[in-house]
């Protein structure tokens, strides 16, 4: 095991400490699927936990969506399922303030005895597409928009909260009432505990708004400069939510289609780059995108159809592509045009980017960002030409299809040599695995549905 300096291990201690006083961390890393797993420690070890790391099964990244073994991962049986050392990304050193004792938070990442990361650790996965960039001297910046309905906190089906606002007699759940103020108003107690705990978790929320559907909420997280931060930011924000939702009588739902009838929720990906002075690469002094910009357009949409598996990952996420849902089914891209795949945005020098628009909530954030990180490359190393831009709103005629049920996403991507040579084999094979014990555990249940629609006409 390595261990690191006692000054690093000292650092987080009095970082804890400057936070306030706290009995208990909370650390954890977050799976393939984006679940946080982990352990609460008595506060007076972190000091050990910086300088030594945390052990934790290295098959704890290989799970089922049910939080249970892969065996065809080859991380767990047959291995004698082995520890690795997990280690505090110290810039995720931050106060939990839901927690009922004193609790500060901490995210951890996996590393190899030789302080290399381990290879399935999602934010290992995106690091080196990052990596990637920096040997040529780009800065990829991404910042991640998320989707969430408040659902009422009862039994039997989950039904979407309504505010009391609008008074226009429509339907419970078809009066969406899109950027009404009002209703944010309504639901002010809850917004005002989410934005002061991202103010002490030092969350930078650029915008909240309400969205399409009855009690379905989107916020739009900063840009940063670091991929791997806004990948750390999404995942600490998702779990904020929940947690305030709860304190409020409510839950947080982050499927990508809970309700057959109200819009889907999706995590959409602006991606930038910068040189190494910091200078923006994908438009001239103008603001006219660059050759470079339509490259990255053009691996984007190459390889889009063999990374669906990373966008949507879950048995429900194909429930949200569906026409005329802005949740796009082929991979074509516009200006300025949300029913795209993906969205060119024009501006400053410094606005210019690319607005990824088909991953689910569901979806986990490394894996996403690292799926972008990874066309983008090799469209701007083969110059990869995106074609002229479809026209506005066709994103039923024009561009490639992209896979829209779960199996044939699954074995795309099993296959795919751009997965294989940007993520490795190892990685790939990883992911195949765990998405096929998925894929065959749902099939081997039978949903209410069924029952309703054949118990008695079969």
């Amino acid at each position: 095991m390595i261990t690191l300096c006692d000054g690093w291990g000292c650092f987080v201690k009095s970082r804890i400490d400057e936070l306030g006083v706290f009995e208990l961390l909370e650390a954890f890393i977050v799976d393939l699927n984006g679940v946080p797993r982990g352990k609460w420690i008595p506060v007076g070890k972190a000091e050990r936990l910086a300088r030594d790391g945390l052990p934790m099964p290295r098959s704890l990244f290989a799970q089922d969506i049910w939080g249970s073994d892969v065996e065809a991962a080859g991380l767990a049986f047959g291995t004698g399922d082995p520890d690795g050392a997990c280690f505090p990304v110290l810039s995720t050193v931050a106060p939990a303030p839901w927690a009922q004792a004193p609790t500060a938070q901490v995210l951890l990442t996996m590393r190899e005895s030789d302080g290399s990361g381990y290879f399935i650790d999602p934010r290992v996965i995106l690091q080196k597409q990052i990596d990637r960039f920096s040997q040529r001297g780009l800065i990829p910046a991404a910042a991640i928009e998320l989707e969430f309905y408040l659902i009422a906190d009862q039994e039997g089906p989950p039904s979407p909260v309504r505010a009391a606002a609008p008074g226009d007699g429509a339907s419970p759940r078809h009066a969406g009432n899109v950027l009404s103020v009002d209703v944010l108003a309504d639901h002010e107690p809850f917004i005002n505990e989410v934005l002061s705990c991202c103010r002490r978790q030092s969350l930078d929320v650029e915008s909240i708004l309400h969205e399409n559907s009855p009690g379905q909420f989107e916020i739009t997280l900063s840009y940063d400069t670091d991929a791997c931060i806004a990948a750390d930011n999404a995942v600490i924000f998702k779990r904020l939510v929940k947690k305030i939702a709860r304190r409020h009588g409510l839950r947080a739902c982050f499927m990508a289609k809970p309700f057959g009838d109200l819009a889907g929720s999706g995590m959409h990906a602006h991606l930038s780059l910068f040189d190494e002075r910091g200078r923006p690469v994908f438009a001239d002094d103008d603001g006219v995108p660059t050759a470079l910009f339509h490259h990255a357009l053009g691996g984007l949409l190459n390889h889009m159809p063999e990374a669906m598996l990373l966008f949507a990952p879950n048995a429900n996420s194909y429930r949200r592509f569906r026409p005329d849902s802005h949740a796009p089914m082929r991979a074509g891209w516009g200006w300025g045009d949300r029913s795209a795949a993906l969205r060119a945005i024009e501006g400053t020098p410094t606005q210019v980017r690319i607005e990824h628009r088909v991953a689910g909530a569901d979806a986990n954030p490394y894996l996403v960002l690292a799926a972008v990180l990874a066309a983008a490359f090799e469209g701007i190393e083969r110059q990869i030409d995106p074609g002229e831009p479809q026209d506005t709103g066709a994103s039923l005629s024009q561009g490639s299809p992209l896979p829209l049920d779960w199996r044939s996403a699954i074995e795309l991507f099993e296959r795919s040599e751009f997965v294989e040579q940007a993520f490795g084999a190892d990685v790939r094979d990883v992911i195949s695995a765990c998405k096929w014990q998925d894929y065959h555990g749902m099939l081997a249940l039978v949903p209410n549905t069924e029952y309703e629609a054949y118990l008695e006409t079969a």
